[in-house]
């Protein structure tokens, strides 16, 4: 890719040291190209509302602000035209196979060189969709991890932040505070999580989620307020 096309992409991971290979890896890529750079989701969001296009976010799973697959849940609401590509420690298959159902356009585990990285770029920002070759995605998903899939993948984007937040032990003020919204708003998000999620309370919330988060996103004792 050493056309006149100008890319812009993010690296969000919270490891500086990390975060400078992959520019590395995407340098001499392409003719053209800004790359912006994350520590934290927070970071992340930030970057996405004031940039314009993004062609491409590689997320690291594990971040400040992000429990488990939430970062990449709330990307692929909020920017759904935007490649993900995960590039993460963790290479379990159960893991990489979450990953692509939650719609990531690949999974990059770290400790692959750097010619595998660029290829990986390469093929999606071509459209493609790119996943370890010795990993076998074809390993059906159970009806009810599958059921749970399709409900998370129904909230929208401010209620995966606030389902995000209770996963933290956040009070409905305090998750608040931290959107810019009012108290209000917060109940009418968490009641509309609890419906699409056919749960009762926030505890039972957060639970259902980490039923497939495999231990990522903790099963915290919450008020029920």
């Amino acid at each position: 890719m050493t056309d006149a096309t100008h890319y812009r992409l993010v690296i969000a991971d919270d490891h500086p040291l990390f975060r400078g290979a992959l520019r590395e890896a995407v340098t001499g890529l392409f003719d053209r190209a800004e790359i912006s750079e994350a520590g934290s989701f927070d970071e992340v969001t930030k970057l996405l509302e004031g940039a314009g296009d993004v062609d491409l976010i590689m997320l690291d799973l594990t971040m400040p602000g992000v429990r488990g697959f939430s970062g990449l849940m709330y990307l692929r609401a909020q920017y759904p035209s935007v490649p993900v590509v995960v590039v993460s420690a963790n290479d379990d298959p159960a893991v990489i196979r979450r990953c692509m159902d939650f719609g990531s356009a690949g999974f990059v585990p770290k400790t692959l060189g750097i010619e595998v990285i660029r290829s990986a770029i390469m093929r999606v920002l071509e459209g493609g969709v790119w996943t370890p070759p010795d990993v076998d995605l074809g390993s059906g998903t159970d009806a009810e991890s599958a059921d749970l899939l399709a409900r998370l993948a129904s909230l929208t984007p401010q209620q995966v932040r606030v389902l995000m937040m209770l996963s933290g032990g956040l009070l409905n003020k305090q998750i608040a505070y931290e959107l810019g919204v009012s108290e209000a708003t917060v109940k009418a998000h968490v009641s509309a999580i609890l419906q699409k999620l056919n749960v009762e309370s926030r505890t039972q919330a957060v639970i259902t989620a980490s039923k497939i988060e495999l231990g990522q996103w903790p099963q915290a004792a919450l008020l029920d307020n």
